[in-house]
């Protein structure tokens, strides 16, 4: 039997290690993809620390690695004729269930989407396996290590500014958290036209590359005139949105302070910690608006794939540096640790 290097997950005991698994075989409407590259995401090092655990995952281990890309490399029965083995492809994150009512009538997305590397195996190995409608193709030239980080740390943002955020041409925006995520949306928010652009992080190297990505106006949240400097900067009017993409409650506290009228803060990163407001009068006298936001809507990778495509957006500078796959507790260390304050570290079998 052929074997592969794969990076598992013993989700009783929260053990990872790089070791020689079994080589998958595509079953029906599958394909095996040899993957190319796969980004480290900071879920990922929570689902090692325990802080998150799978929600569907039917066996007692798991492959990590959502964000994947690389090329076909077998096809299962019943995988249409438009896939061929050679193809370079990403792979959606996720899928959804196709068994509630949601899915098998209406086709419309449900909550229990499985994730791939969580929910089952995913693309820290030689080679992974995709559900055909999982497959988007990208262009020749781009790179796998950018069209990797694509469906989680660039479509994640993606969907939180033209999704729930609803972020306008010509109206101010903030993003709380310059990191793998949040520099995306900085990024993101630009290329749709938001101005003028906050971005807010402790990490002076951070808040530089926020301006880099083109914010306007990067500060630290532990200064004390930031709310005053946002709002000089709006001409008094506040942020129209604000995106939490740190998950840590004093953000909130301090977002939800620099909003506008119907201002609205989308909370992107995941915390367990209560969410409060701690001006709930001011909070509804002004018509504020709080979202929650998870992932991206069907559809967000492929837009972002075309933009790419026509030379719209690129993620050279996303790329923070590359792993081998048997060096993958490393990368996890690392990113673990902030060690060079990455945007994305991305392992190359």
């Amino acid at each position: 039997m052929a074997t592969m290097l794969a990076g598992r997950l013993e989700i009783s005991s929260r053990k990872f290690g790089v070791r020689e698994v079994p080589v998958p075989d595509p079953g029906p409407g599958q394909v095996r993809i040899k993957v190319r590259a796969a980004g480290v995401c900071l879920s990922d090092v929570h689902l090692i620390d325990g802080t998150l655990t799978p929600l569907f995952l039917e066996t007692p281990e798991v492959t990590l690695g959502h964000e994947v890309a690389g090329e076909i490399d077998a096809i299962g029965p019943d995988v249409p004729d438009r896939w061929h083995e050679g193809q370079r492809v990403a792979l959606e994150a996720g899928e959804r269930c196709g068994q509630c009512p949601n899915c098998v009538r209406f086709r419309d997305p449900c909550l229990q989407v499985r994730t791939r590397g969580v929910d089952y195996d995913g693309g820290w190995a030689e080679y992974a396996l995709a559900g055909q409608h999982t497959l988007i193709p990208i262009p020749d030239d781009l790179p796998f290590v950018q069209a990797a980080i694509v469906p989680d740390a660039v479509s994640t943002p993606w969907g939180a500014v033209t999704g729930t955020g609803q972020a306008q041409p010509a109206r101010p925006a903030g993003v709380w958290g310059a990191g793998g995520l949040g520099v995306h949306a900085v990024q993101l928010l630009r290329l749709i036209g938001a101005a003028p652009i906050v971005a807010v992080d402790p990490l002076a190297a951070a808040r530089e590359r926020a301006l880099e990505f083109g914010a306007d106006l990067a500060l630290d949240p532990g200064d004390p005139t930031l709310r005053e400097q946002i709002l000089a900067l709006t001409g008094g009017a506040g942020l129209d949105v604000a995106f939490d993409m740190a998950g840590v409650p004093p953000v909130r506290e301090q977002a939800v302070s620099c909003l506008g009228l119907g201002g609205r803060l989308v909370l992107v990163g995941l915390t367990p910690k209560p969410l409060t407001v701690t001006d709930g009068i001011g909070f509804s006298y002004r018509g504020q608006h709080l979202l929650g936001h998870y992932g991206s809507q069907p559809g967000a990778v492929e837009q972002l794939i075309e933009l790419a495509r026509y030379h719209r957006v690129e993620w050279s500078r996303s790329i923070s540096g590359t792993f081998p796959l048997a060096e993958a507790a490393t990368a996890v260390e690392h990113l673990e640790r902030k060690e060079g304050n990455p945007v994305r570290l991305v392992l190359v079998p």
